[in-house]
């Protein structure tokens, strides 16, 4: 695959304009959310204790800290760490989301005080640390079910039984039960007062009740202000209760364009999609993998192929949180087994720099913040059209042009329309180019990120 590093020469380009999709366009937030202003242009990065490392531990996870602080990570999202229920277990180890006890730490992973160390690293690293939080279903052996039986659902027969049929290894809460709400909230303001974390990512959002959702925003709100990420697509959602909501509409788009299943032109139609359903203030996560993903549906080169790279440029710059999961920088190639022991190969860090880049342009130029934080959206019109995607993101003299060829063949490009001469900075070489008159040539699977 070629990278930008190939300098294009300087040229006199042509280009165009077509559609413009502002934050500042949009109608202000409509309720009560207030992001944490470390938020505006903060970006993800998803660990996965178990597999991070041989130990699988908190502190082996740690001596990783320096590195992810270097390639410009701002908010750790650290799957479920608590004990895992043996009843009905799935594989040798369990699934993370299978929780027998809110309130404790795996001993596979460590102590409560490794995990505190490991907070109060990040934080010294100026990094935050959001939990996972499972708050729809627990374990069959979670001490609830003898404790508070009245707390679960029932089936025909009054028996416990999973919130959806595969998934055998957990049994589904009751939210008509206040006590168990109480319970709830309780252990999730225990982690921010006890071990300093700073918010959660909340496991199948909508299959809990928006106004649970929103009390435990309000409660934990009263200890600091948290960062509330739901696995969840509802706009509602973001009303009173959550940050931040998963784009998976772009993600499986961007899946299907990346393989030829859907044309480019389907990114318009989304991007007008998701200005119309939700507000500026917003934040949508962008990803091209997470722990789902890879298990499930396979590896980001299974999905992607050789638009790997690309379609990783395109959710790092497009309107949206980015977020990277453990491995990416590495070049995970393998499906990571959910319920065994399978350790990410950390000998070679082959996209490491590419993702420093991203993640750094991300953090110092305003036009790619956050919600209303960020700049607008600004299509530009090319001659390929069915193989080249290209959009600006402006925010007063702050402005990122990016230019992708999805396609498998090189590209001749030149922007339709509008005439106007500038000059960027491209950020992965450092090199000056001049826009604005003649045609330029794109790589088979390249893109180019430029910076004014």
């Amino acid at each position: 695959m070629k990278s930008t590093r190939r300098l294009i020469p300087v040229l006199i380009l042509t280009f165009g304009v077509i559609l413009v999709y502002g934050c500042a366009n949009k109608p202000a937030q409509k309720a009560g959310v207030v992001h944490p202003k470390w938020s505006k242009n903060a970006n993800i990065y998803e660990v996965n204790i178990r597999q991070y490392t041989e130990e699988g531990t908190f502190k082996a996870f740690q001596e990783h800290l320096p590195r992810l602080q270097e390639m410009g990570v701002k908010i750790l999202w650290i799957m479920p760490i608590y004990p895992i229920g043996e009843k009905n277990r799935k594989g040798t180890l369990g699934s993370y989301y299978s929780i027998k006890d809110y309130k404790a730490v795996n001993s596979n992973f460590g102590t409560m005080e490794g995990f505190k160390a490991l907070v109060d690293e990040a934080h010294e690293r100026g990094m935050k640390v959001i939990l996972d939080w499972v708050a729809n279903h627990t374990a069959w052996d979670h001490h609830w079910t003898k404790e508070h039986p009245g707390w679960y659902t029932k089936d025909e027969n009054g028996n416990f039984k999973p919130p959806v049929a595969d998934w055998s290894d957990v049994i589904e809460l009751d939210y008509s039960n206040q006590a168990m709400r109480d319970a709830m909230i309780e252990a999730m303001k225990f982690w921010v007062t006890e071990a300093g974390v700073d918010g959660y990512r909340c496991d199948v959002a909508a299959a809990v009740p928006t106004e649970f959702w929103v009390r435990a925003t309000k409660e934990l709100n009263k200890i600091k202000p948290v960062f509330m990420l739901a696995e969840a697509n509802q706009p509602e959602l973001h009303d009173q209760a959550f940050d931040m909501s998963y784009a998976w509409d772009f993600h499986f788009l961007i899946n299907e364009i990346a393989t030829g299943k859907k044309p480019l032109t389907a990114l318009d139609k989304q991007m007008k999609a998701e200005q119309k359903k939700f507000e500026a203030n917003d934040y949508r996560m962008m990803f091209t993998s997470n722990h789902d993903e890879n298990s499930w549906k396979g590896t980001v080169y299974e999905r992607m192929g050789e638009n790997v790279k690309v379609g990783a440029v395109l959710a790092a710059t497009i309107q949206g949180m980015p977020l990277i999961y453990s491995g990416q920088e590495a070049g995970l190639e393998k499906r990571l087994d959910f319920f065994e022991k399978d350790v990410i190969n950390w000998d070679e860090l082959p996209l490491e720099d590419f993702y420093t880049t991203l993640l750094h342009l991300k953090t110092e130029n305003e036009a790619l913040w956050n919600g209303k934080y960020g700049g607008d959206f600004v299509k530009v019109e090319t001659n390929k059209p069915e193989n080249v995607y290209a959009y600006k993101r402006v925010k007063g003299d702050d402005e990122v042009f990016v230019i992708l060829n999805f396609g498998d063949e090189q590209q001749e490009i030149s922007f339709l329309k509008v005439e106007e001469i500038s000059t960027y900075t491209n950020v992965f070489t450092g090199q000056e180019m001049t826009i604005g008159g003649q045609v330029i040539s794109l790589a088979a699977h390249d893109y180019l990120v430029l910076e004014k």
